[in-house]
């Protein structure tokens, strides 16, 4: 499930979005998972999880779910399923339930990361800047070899999906898009992309 909010006017590659100083991102904490699944059923068309099951994804990986404010004011969030080999393969084939996955699909803290899916982004205003720096976020060295999966659920979050590199991809999945990460496709042309992920990985959250 991908987003509202306004279209990008200017296309970038994932994993090359800016970083605005504008929009702090960061984990996200237990006393906002009210406000965000708040403004996830108000600005994602389906989202049916509560704010107690968000709460159980986010026990199970602290790192699953960011948060984008702005002087303080939240302004969104986006949430992530980081798959096993077993999930991977559940969403290719469409035996996985997306909107109340079981974690033996997710990856633990102690396995690689195989997949990524987007499972919600929810922003308002100056918010979506934040997918930079998110970006940033899933270039962690967990993270770095797993390819990114959406489906979007309304035109604007399609428009992103074309604006950032991801393409519509075979699978029993319906309207599944991939964004294949850079690294594993040609030779890196990012020097400071690692960079970017280490100094956000070292922030306090």
């Amino acid at each position: 499930m991908v987003m509202e909010r306004d279209s990008f006017a200017t296309r970038h590659d994932f994993d090359a979005l800016p970083l605005s100083p504008d929009v702090d991102v960061r984990c996200a904490r237990f006393s906002e998972i009210s406000m965000l699944s708040e403004m996830a059923h108000r600005l994602v068309p389906g989202v049916q999880i509560d704010a107690a099951e968000l709460a159980r994804y986010l026990s199970f990986d602290p790192q699953s779910i960011l948060t984008f404010s702005r002087k303080g004011r939240l302004l969104g969030g986006m949430a992530f399923l980081f798959l096993n080999d077993r999930g991977h393969d559940a969403l290719l084939l469409d035996e996985i339930c997306l909107t109340a996955p079981e974690t033996h699909h997710l990856a633990s803290a102690r396995d690689d990361v195989a997949a990524i899916y987007i499972w919600a982004i929810a922003a308002t205003g100056r918010g979506i800047a934040g997918l930079g720096k998110a970006a940033a976020h899933l270039r962690q060295l967990r993270f770095r070899n797993a390819d990114c999966y959406a489906q979007p659920s309304t035109v604007a979050g399609r428009d992103i999906m074309k604006a950032t590199g991801f393409e519509p991809v075979p699978s029993f999945q319906p309207d599944l898009w991939c964004y294949e990460r850079p690294w594993r496709r040609q030779p890196l042309r990012m020097p400071g992309a690692i960079i970017q992920a280490r100094s956000f990985a070292d922030a306090r959250y």
